[in-house]
């Protein structure tokens, strides 16, 4: 038997290289001969460089940064120095997993610390970044991440200033850097969102990063003023596009700043993992995520997984920490299972997640030998 393993990470308790080597593991103990091929996925969001670098056999590169509030980090991003390209995640630097939820400050944060990612790999002569833009702590339209890269931010009298949300009613206008050379930049982004409006970044997105209802229309006109600056500037209209709103902004800032293209992380992934000959040649494909539900049948990992299993005429099975009616009905998968194999918390499941996870894939391939 030829398994192919591809799960998603299981968020916040396990990372998905770990969860398909737990699914190995669970099958192999009823089926010891099974050959397993192993591919933790990604989509934009966290784990997207590990996925790529383990692929690619990229090093990592460490740096000193700043998180979304300005205080020193150390953050990495992956580099493949034969084709002079980064992988980075924007979570890496101005991630909300930084924070605890006191310290959540949507009004000030910044992602100024994803810029000095983006210089270093610059100056270390990239070709091409590779960055994915899900898990962000901030909502400034990626003007942090410009203001690293040497744009000037500056006011009706010409002061440059430090642009983050709660300084962007003083912006007039915006220089770009005489000296900038831009590699291809790629942002890896599976949210259609535009920057601004019902669907926007500020409105959808910051009350998961501690927006409180009067801070959201106030980050919404600092982008809205942030999008007509750039717009008089620099002669970019970027606002509308599929992907602007994602990460606080940090779509619209890439393409209007950085001159990105705006692409889905799971094909980016799909592309460079070769997922459609590895999954031609299993018969068994495996996925799985920590919570399989609306959200992952919109594009997530284990739906194009399936997807692609599906075309290849495979079957596919997929492990969820929690299972909805939704996915479980959904037709992507011909059969789904949580890993809970008795009544617990959601925290003694997430501190315990890698030997349910183990159990559950030998529980599935026991009903397979049946």
């Amino acid at each position: 038997m030829r398994l192919f393993i591809a799960p998603d990470k299981f968020k916040g308790s396990l990372p998905a290289l770990a969860v398909a080597q737990a699914i190995a593991r669970g099958f192999q103990a009823v089926f010891p001969e099974a050959q397993a091929d192993i591919a933790p996925i990604a989509d934009g969001g966290e784990g997207f460089a590990e996925s790529l670098a383990t692929a690619l056999d990229a090093e990592w590169i460490t740096l000193m940064t700043q998180d979304a509030l300005g205080r020193p980090i150390e953050a990495r991003y992956a580099w493949k120095a034969a084709d002079q390209l980064a992988i980075m995640e924007m979570s890496a630097a101005s991630g909300l997993w930084h924070f605890k939820p006191a310290e959540r400050n949507p009004m000030a944060a910044t992602t100024y610390g994803t810029g000095l990612l983006m210089r270093d790999a610059i100056a270390r002569g990239a070709k091409k970044i590779l960055i994915g833009v899900g898990g962000s702590a901030t909502t400034d339209g990626g003007a942090g991440m410009a203001k690293a890269l040497g744009y000037r931010f500056l006011n009706d009298v010409g002061g440059d200033f430090i642009p983050h949300p709660g300084t962007l009613d003083l912006l007039d206008r915006i220089e770009p850097p005489a000296d900038l050379n831009l590699p291809e930049v790629v942002a890896a982004c599976d949210v259609q969102n535009p920057l601004l409006g019902d669907r926007g970044a500020a409105r959808v997105y910051s009350p998961q990063k501690g927006a409180q209802p009067h801070e959201v229309e106030a980050l919404e006109i600092a982008l809205r003023h942030l999008a007509d600056v750039t717009a008089k500037s620099l002669g970019l209209d970027c606002r509308d596009v599929a992907g602007a709103g994602a990460a606080g902004g940090l779509g619209f800032g890439l393409l209007a700043f950085a001159n990105a293209t705006i692409r889905p992380g799971f094909d980016i992934v799909a592309e460079t993992m070769c997922l459609d000959e590895r999954i031609a040649a299993a018969d068994l494909v495996i996925t799985g995520e920590g919570r399989l539900d609306d959200q992952t049948l919109d594009g997530k990992g284990p739906a194009g997984i399936a997807a692609r299993a599906k075309k290849a005429g495979k079957r596919v099975l997929a492990l969820g920490g929690a299972v909805t009616a939704a996915a479980e009905n959904s037709g992507l998968f011909d059969a789904v299972l949580p890993i809970v194999d008795r009544p617990m918390s959601l925290e003694e499941a997430m501190a315990n997640a890698e030997p349910l996870i183990e159990r559950a894939a030998t529980r599935a391939a026991r009903l397979m030998k049946r």
